[in-house]
This record gives structure tokens, sequence and C-alpha cells, in this order.
């Protein structure tokens, strides 16, 4: 049985969505991100042509694209339509694979039966996906193998199609920049260069042998790759293992009570999440970039699990305590992993916070929770956000 890989990449998802919600933002060049000290979360078509692109600064963004419209991202809408378009696309095979929040692999092999061939399946997800949504594009790609069909996803973006056939796979390969086979980051490209490999057919002037005894099993996927070689399975997504939230600051700061208000409104956003997904974690992690981009993390791993807001809060702000700041913070965040099903937890004390601390801000959580279902997200704020703009 012929073997296929879907791989269905969203079209400037954040900045589509934006586009989608407010017609006003249709054709103009939309950039999500805000402020002049982040970075550039998603930009629209119309802003890629001024060159801007994800992950730059904001502000070399409003340097490049003065006319641009800059909002704010908005995570829970883009979760929202995120699981919409996983839901249609487990509507085809149940090997769906979530590779991010836009993009995602689809074992495709034997669908030929209930679709039809590759291209009229390929089409059928994506107006699939296009009505569920209310008029978002994605473009796929179909290869044999996972690698090559992300990399077939990207050759017509935006809204587009490319079926790549077993036997176009070789030709297909020959003249692909080497950059973009996977596992060929900076280092290993400066490597290559040196040595003249420039393609993946340059890769195959050298024997297996060479790129084994060479990178060891770096060399090794290298040389499979090139072949068009990948046994990867689609896998469809199990538990996550961590939930995380940051902020990156207007302004460097050593204010620690101010960053303690921010760790609380991240507590408060991963413990959310957290509750939502029925999760708990053990180990609480604190994440600090300081003024001169040096990020450092530190660690505390509880006897067991929790969920709960406060104890999120209270474990980071030790963390916090704990470390001396060298220099001005530029960005905080906290993350929580080591996960567990919440169902499972036995109410017992979680050191150092007694049982019965525990138990009361499991309520609390409880309470806020179906206070923000019933009547918004910021129907209920805690005294230490109030009056806070948490990003």
């Amino acid at each position: 049985m012929m073997r296929w890989i879907c791989h269905i990449d969203m079209d400037a998802f954040f900045a589509s969505i934006e586009q989608l919600d407010d017609p006003a933002l249709r054709g103009r060049p939309v950039v999500v991100g805000n402020g002049g000290r982040g970075v550039v979360a998603a930009a629209s078509y119309e802003a890629r042509r001024f060159g801007v692109h994800s992950a730059m600064p904001v502000s070399l963004a409003r340097r490049l694209c003065p006319e641009g419209v800059f909002v704010r991202g908005r995570r829970d809408r883009y979760r929202e339509v995120s699981r919409t378009v996983m839901k249609v696309l487990g509507d085809f095979s149940p090997h769906v694979e979530p590779a991010s929040i836009d993009e995602a692999y689809l074992d495709a092999t034997g669908l030929e039966r209930l679709f039809g061939p590759v291209d009229m399946l390929a089409r059928r997800i994506k107006e699939a996906v296009r009505t569920a949504t209310g008029g978002l594009t994605c473009s796929v790609g179909a290869a044999p193998v996972k690698f090559l069909a992300k990399i077939a996803s990207d050759v017509n973006k935006p809204d587009g199609l490319f079926i790549l056939r077993p036997d176009q796979v070789a030709d297909f390969l020959r003249p692909l920049p080497v950059e973009r086979l996977p596992g060929v980051g900076r280092r290993f490209m400066n490597a290559l260069s040196a040595m003249g490999v420039r393609t993946a057919g340059d890769v195959l002037r050298y024997p297996e042998s060479f790129w084994q005894r060479r990178f060891g099993k770096a060399g090794q996927v290298l040389f499979d790759r090139a072949r068009g070689l990948d046994e990867r399975p689609v896998e469809p997504l199990g538990m996550p293992k961590s939930e995380s939230a940051e902020t990156t600051f207007a302004e460097d700061t050593r204010d620690r009570a101010f960053l303690q208000r921010r760790l609380m409104g991240h507590a408060e956003r991963v413990g959310t999440s957290l509750r939502r997904h029925g999760l708990s974690g053990r180990t609480i992690t604190l994440k600090v970039k300081y003024a001169d981009f040096r990020q450092i993390t530190r660690s505390r791993t509880l006897p067991l699990s929790t969920n709960a807001t406060e104890t999120i809060f209270e474990t980071a702000c030790a963390l916090l305590d704990a470390l001396h700041l060298e220099q001005p913070v530029r960005l905080i965040g906290l993350g929580v992993s080591g996960f567990d099903h919440a169902a499972e937890q036995m109410p017992l004390p979680v050191a150092p916070f007694p049982a019965r601390d525990e138990t009361r801000r499991r309520n609390l959580d409880s309470a806020l929770d179906a206070l923000r279902a019933r009547f918004g997200s910021r129907a209920v704020v805690r005294g230490r956000l109030f009056g806070e703009d948490e990003q």
C-alpha cells in the first residue's frame, strides 16, 4: 500500500484570525505583536512584503512597515481555532499529530477508498478547514514521508497544494538547499559549507560510512534524509509535557514587587489551563532573561503535583527570592511540568504547603474558574492583579 503523509500548515495563522474577526483589517499589513520590546508572533502576507516575519523585534517591524497594524495577540482565540482545525483533521484520519498550534501531520495511507486519490483528499481537507473556520486557508503538502510532506506544504504558500510522488523524490531533493533538511542547524550548516556541501545532492557525493564516521548519528540522519528516507510515523499527540507563560517588559527592571505581580498573572494563566485539561504538575520552573539577553532557569520539584494557582505562584516567588538579580530583568516566566492527571491526585499535603491550605486553594480555584466560565475571563480578578494589564 502506498504510504502518504500530509502536512497541513495554516497560512499566517494568528494574523489571518485577526483579519477574519475584523473585516477592516483584511488586505492590510497586520502584525501580531505590540509594544516596543516584544517580538513578532505572526505577520500577514501583506506585512511580509515589507520584510516583516515572526520572531523579529517589534521595533524593527515598525521601522520596516510603518503602515502596519500592530495588534496584541489573543492566545485563547488562537487555541480555540486550532482546536477546530484539529477536529476537522480528525474527521479524515485517526492518525493526526499536531506539530504546533497551526500545523499538523496526517497519515493518509489507505484513505483513497474513502476520499479518493491523495490530491483529492488534500483539496477536501483544505475546503473542510476553510468551512469550519469561517474562511481561513491552509497549505497542504503530501509526500511518502514526514519531512518531505512538511517541505512540500511550503512550496505553493499561501493556500497551496503540492503533491510529491515517490518517483519525483530524487529529482526534488537533488537541488534542495541542505539547510532545508531536518537537523541541519547553523553550526552543522557551517561545517557542511566548509566541505562544499550545499544541497541534498551534494550529500550523496560521500558514502554513508563517511557521514557516520564524521558526524555520528547526525551524519546518518543527514544521509538518510538526503535520500528521502524517514521512518518516523505520525503519532497522535499524547499528554502535554509542560505549560508555561512569560512576559517581555517594556523596560528592564529589578523591582521584585513588580516581578512578583507578573508571576501571579502567569501562575493564574498556567493554573487555569492545567485545571481545564485535568492536569497537575510537580515541577515549577522560573525563567529569567536579563538585559543582556542572558537567560537562566531555576526549578523546584514538589513532593506531590498541583494545579493550584497560589501554590504555583508561591513556589515561583521562592525561586525568585533565592535569585541574585545580577542585572535588570527583561523577561520573566514560569512553567509547570512533570504532569499527572489531576483526578488521580490524593488529598495529601504538598510541602511546604499544609493539606488544609492546598484544599482551600483548590476550592477557591474551582469557584473562580466557574465564575469566569459563566461571566467571562475578567469577571473576577485576584487582589494582587487588580488594576494590572497583564500581558
